[in-house]
Parts: structure tokens; C-alpha cells; sequence
């Protein structure tokens, strides 16, 4: 399942869940967040959680986790962040990080 993640609905979607949720964030002008996209809409097909934050469309979110590099993917396990990878990350070290 992929998602689009806005200050609105990260505490529900991301904060509140009961499983792990990969929460990617990125740009539309970031060239390895295009090509991290891909990898990440792979996973969400296979069944695991991706949520998307846009920096630039939420930067208060990505102020609250500090983000100052994309693609900066966190992982979090019910709500606490257990992992935070920042640039391209190929899929098998994120199905590693999310089983």
C-alpha cells in the first residue's frame, strides 16, 4: 500500500499504526528520489506500507524529523522511528529493514 502523507493524516497513518511503515521523503526535482520511487512503488505492490512525504509541499513535517537530504527514508515500527536511511537504497535492503 502506498500512500500520500500530509500533516493531516501522518499520526494516523504512520504514528498510530500497529506494523511497520517506511515513510519516504522526497522531491519532484530530486533526480535519485525519481530513481528511488520505482523501488519503493515495488514494495508497496508486494504488500508492505510506503507512505510519501513532499518536502516541498510539507515542509513541517519534514522540520519535525529534521530531514536535510532526500531521499531520507525512515522506517517506523509501531510509531517509533527504528531506522533512518538517507539516499538510494536498493530493494533488497529495504524488504531486510521492513521484515
Amino acid at each position: 500500500m502506498e500512500m500520500i502523507l500530509s500533516s493531516e493524516n501522518f499520526d494516523a497513518e504512520v504514528l498510530k499504526a500497529d506494523k511497520k511503515v517506511l515513510v519516504d521523503f522526497w522531491a519532484t526535482w530530486c533526480g535519485p528520489c525519481k530513481r528511488q520511487g520505482p523501488i519503493l512503488s515495488e514494495l508497496a505492490a508486494e504488500g508492505y506500507i510506503i507512505g510519501k512525504v513532499d518536502v516541498d509541499e510539507q515542509p513541517d513535517l519534514a522540520q519535525q524529523f529534521q530531514i536535510r537530504n532526500i531521499p531520507t527514508m525512515i522506517i517506523f515500527n509501531k510509531g517509533q522511528e527504528e531506522q533512518r536511511l538517507v539516499g538510494l537504497t536498493p530493494k533488497d535492503k529495504l524488504i531486510e529493514l521492513l521484515a
